[in-house]
């Protein structure tokens, strides 16, 4: 049974309605705002709030910025079918072929994990690529933001060394696994969008970024069959 989680983010700075290009930014403490712009500068990023003013937070202090564009409701119903994929770790499944395979596959048996899901996570977040940056502030193989670095035990700088980002990237998403009870929808929703986020919502949010991020994951995973039916068509 999917676990229901209790609601903890705390409105903060919202207008009644959204316009469409909003951002949703995350705080560390769970609270969130919406802007209407942001900007990257270093470890710091400017945000233009979406009612008036603006302020500037260090990276350490934000956890997720996602697009506030909400897709219909029905279009997220098959996401939250049972998958055909077996989340835990198999020794028979061998080294990923790809780059930095052997860290993932080590890793990914340390927190039994799927390789598979691994190398999907990593392939969308930044195409193996160590030194990405995002324009939000995430970093790395596998795109995390400072603060759940931190949260990890891992300073900024240390993201873009491949092997510490994808044990706090593959140890985060073992996180998620317990946390979700192997619901895959619910943990890519997360690391997509925050775990906020998804308790909010009591589900996979319907933010069309996030869902979009599912079926992309899925699709990479060669489920497609239940990404096409999850987008209604």
């Amino acid at each position: 049974m999917r676990r229901r989680l209790a609601l903890w983010l705390i409105p903060f700075g919202l207008s009644a309605a959204v316009p469409s290009g909003a951002e949703i930014v995350v705080l560390d403490d769970g609270r969130f705002l919406q802007a209407s712009r942001y900007q990257l500068d270093g470890d710091r990023m400017r945000i233009e709030l979406e009612v008036g003013g603006e302020l500037t937070l260090p990276l350490l202090r934000i956890a997720r910025i996602v697009e506030d564009e909400v897709s219909d409701p029905a279009a997220i119903n098959g996401m939250l079918e049972p998958l055909p994929l077996d989340l835990g770790f198999s020794e028979a499944a061998g080294v990923p072929e790809v780059p930095f395979g052997q860290y993932i596959f080590e890793f990914s048996r340390a927190v039994n994990i799927n390789p598979a899901l691994v190398v999907a996570v990593v392939r969308a977040e930044s195409a193996f690529d160590p030194g990405a940056v995002s324009s939000k502030g995430a970093r790395g193989l596998m795109q995390l933001m400072p603060a759940t670095g931190k949260r990890l035990g891992v300073v900024p700088a240390e993201l873009f060394d491949p092997e510490i980002n994808l044990h706090a990237g593959v140890t985060y998403l073992g996180q998620l696994i317990d946390r979700y009870a192997d619901d895959l929808p619910l943990v890519l929703a997360a690391y997509n969008a925050g775990e906020g986020a998804v308790d909010r919502h009591n589900g996979v949010p319907p933010y069309k970024e996030t869902q979009d991020y599912i079926r992309r994951i899925y699709s990479f995973l060669g489920i497609s069959e239940a990404a096409e039916e999850s987008s209604g068509s």
